[in-house]
């Protein structure tokens, strides 16, 4: 196994390491860093960025860094670190907007945290740029191809969300996997994005 890219390997030390620190001040750390909607009187200007290193529970942060570790390290390896960075920080950005959003229709004032949003964005970027890649999910344990599991996990993930009451913010994650999508245009130079040329590996 190659060893791990520089920024993925960061991202997942200080997702565990921060988790650390929140399992002694869970409510401080909720507090200020967690994305809390814009109507509950907590929302801060840094929460949409701070809400992706905080997790509720060991599984949650155990799968979001293992997605982060399948799906992100050959990532940061084709873009290099900056590129990498900027697609990351377009996913947790737009989920954490879809989110807002989200809880202002519904009148929601839990608050959101976790990298999720971001791992859907490089589960999308996987699957636009190696489609034919044969990958195995954990859940199911069935090989498929990298785009028929995009497609899937997306459709599950807006089938969850409009049925409601979960407590997981699959519209976030829906958000991830679209400011990945915006990202992907913006670097090939396609509509609305015209005239931005990218790398050509994107064509």
């Amino acid at each position: 196994m190659p060893p791990l890219p520089p920024v993925t390997k960061f991202l997942m030390l200080l997702c565990t390491a921060v988790f650390c620190v929140q399992l002694l001040l869970p409510v401080p750390l909720v507090t200020w860093l967690a994305l809390w909607p814009a109507e509950s009187g907590r929302f801060m200007p840094w929460q949409p960025v701070t809400y992706a290193f905080l997790h509720g529970d060991p599984l949650h942060l155990f799968f979001n860094m293992l997605g982060l570790w399948m799906f992100g390290s050959e990532l940061e390896r084709l873009w290099g670190d900056k590129r990498y960075m900027q697609f990351l920080l377009a996913s947790v950005l737009s989920a954490a907007a879809v989110q807002l959003v989200f809880t202002l229709i519904t009148g929601s004032l839990s608050p959101t945290l976790g990298a999720s949003g971001a791992l859907f964005g490089l589960l999308l970027a996987f699957g636009m740029l190696f489609p034919h890649r044969t990958i195995m999910p954990l859940f199911p344990p069935i090989p498929m191809k990298a785009r028929t599991f995009v497609i899937v996990f997306g459709v599950l993930e807006l089938l969850f969300g409009l049925s409601g009451g979960s407590g997981v913010a699959h519209f976030a994650h829906l958000g991830g996997m679209l400011g990945g999508y915006l990202m992907i245009l913006y670097w090939r130079g396609r509509p609305p994005f015209g005239g931005r040329g990218g790398p050509r590996r994107f064509h």
